[in-house]
């Protein structure tokens, strides 16, 4: 099996396909890498894809201690499997979890990113909220401890975000969450605690998101409450990036939507290739 070490030795996971262009996919929470298989299928017709499953992950390794599950864990072990596959530059496309460290790429270390894809980004941000938040974060790990992955698939699988998906794509919602029973609990446990509750608000990063150079294509279900909000304060801020919303869809918009998600990204792509996905210009901007 292919592995890339990060730089406190935890083996990632990972597969590849096609030849071009680099893109790198960063999974969601409730994923791994097999849940950007419709991508795969499709950007490795013109591009080098990449996806991998995070520390915690299996077939990745799942290290004890949720003290090496930060934010800064995640977004470095994106850089670590460009960096075993000798990548300088890549596009990122990220889905909730993995749109964050997309975005600590381009916040951090602009120079590896071609582009940055966003997609159902920023929950669990809202400053009013942020510590009745990671008290549930908290929670939620204890479940993942005390009943395991199975059981909390069947209590999450109809949560608010994933109905569109339920509704649209029952078959599809069954095997995402017959994967997610499948992860490990120890890993999902350490990943509720160390990333998702964690991670900083994105409403804290506004002056550091203002200087992000990186090409950024944000994506959002209008169904999906938690990320609106995020989606449109990263489009006011990020000084490179588009917007566009999914029209009755939720959380999982690669899965549930998978065509639409598939002919957005690759425009975006492809227009940031051609020098066509410029900094907004002021003449644009509302006075005052």
């Amino acid at each position: 099996m292919p592995y890339a070490v990060t730089s406190d030795h935890v083996r990632l996971y990972f597969e590849e396909a096609g030849s071009g262009t680099p893109v790198i996919f960063l999974h969601e929470f409730a994923a791994d890498y097999t849940n950007w298989e419709p991508q795969m299928r499709y950007f490795s017709r013109r591009h080098r894809c990449i996806v991998y499953s995070a520390r915690g992950y299996t077939p990745s390794d799942v290290p004890p201690s949720a003290e090496v599950y930060t934010y800064k864990h995640f977004y470095t072990d994106a850089l670590a499997v460009l960096d075993h596959l000798k990548i300088a530059k890549a596009h990122f496309v990220g889905l909730s979890m993995g749109s964050y460290s997309s975005l600590q790429i381009g916040l951090n270390a602009p120079e590896r990113a071609l582009s940055m894809t966003l997609a159902a980004v920023g929950a669990g941000s809202d400053l009013g909220n942020l510590d009745a938040f990671r008290k549930q974060c908290r929670e939620n790990a204890e479940q993942f401890e005390t009943i395991g992955s199975a059981e909390v698939a069947k209590v999450t699988r109809e949560a608010p975000t994933r109905i569109s998906f339920l509704l649209k794509d029952p078959r599809g919602h069954a095997d995402f969450y017959a994967a997610l029973a499948r992860h490990d609990s120890r890993g999902s446990a350490n990943t509720m605690r160390g990333f998702q509750g964690g991670r900083p608000s994105i409403y804290t990063l506004t002056d550091a998101v203002r200087k992000v150079p990186t090409p950024a294509l944000i994506l959002c279900g209008d169904e999906d409450d938690n990320c609106i909000g995020p989606s449109l304060f990263l489009k006011q801020y990020l000084p490179a990036s588009g917007l566009a919303f999914f029209p009755k869809s939720g959380h999982v918009l690669n899965l549930e939507e998978p065509a639409l998600f598939n002919e957005m990204v690759e425009r975006f792509i492809a227009l940031v290739e051609a020098g066509r996905w410029p900094v907004r210009d002021p003449r644009s901007m509302a006075a005052g």
